[in-house]
């Protein structure tokens, strides 16, 4: 007695046409996902960006407020324990690009900070302004 069906003639694998199908499906999911990720991930690199100003500016009025004037570079934050490093601009990818901004004294010394970044962020307000 025999039970189940008779196999022959019948492959195990998948044909061409049900492939295509599961790689259409695919592509149009990666599709529809790729916007959303590109926007999650400059939404990140800005709130890390917004981060950086933050705690150099923290610094540099820590600085101010300690020594009685500003640093004459960013190094000095570095230099005299104030950060431990100088944070990475995380638009332009690099640490050397930030921007000081004299006091409206004039002196030659670091009362502010901006990014170097060209562009504007998603709320359309250029980096250099942040």
């Amino acid at each position: 007695m025999r039970i189940g069906k008779a196999t022959r003639g019948v492959s195990g694998g998948f044909t061409l046409i049900e492939l295509l199908i599961v790689m259409a499906i695919i592509g149009i999911l990666v599709t529809i996902a790729q916007p959303t990720w590109l926007f999650a991930t400059r939404k990140a690199r800005e709130a890390v960006l917004r981060e950086n100003l933050y705690a150099i500016r923290e610094s540099i009025d820590q600085y101010h407020a300690d020594r009685g004037s500003y640093p004459w570079a960013l190094a000095d934050l570095v230099e005299h324990g104030y950060l431990r490093r100088i944070p990475g601009d995380p638009v332009t990818r690099r640490s050397d690009t930030w921007v000081p901004v004299p006091p409206p004294e004039g002196e030659r010394t670091v009362y502010d900070i901006r990014s170097g970044a060209e562009g504007a962020g998603l709320d359309n307000v250029p980096y250099s302004e942040w």
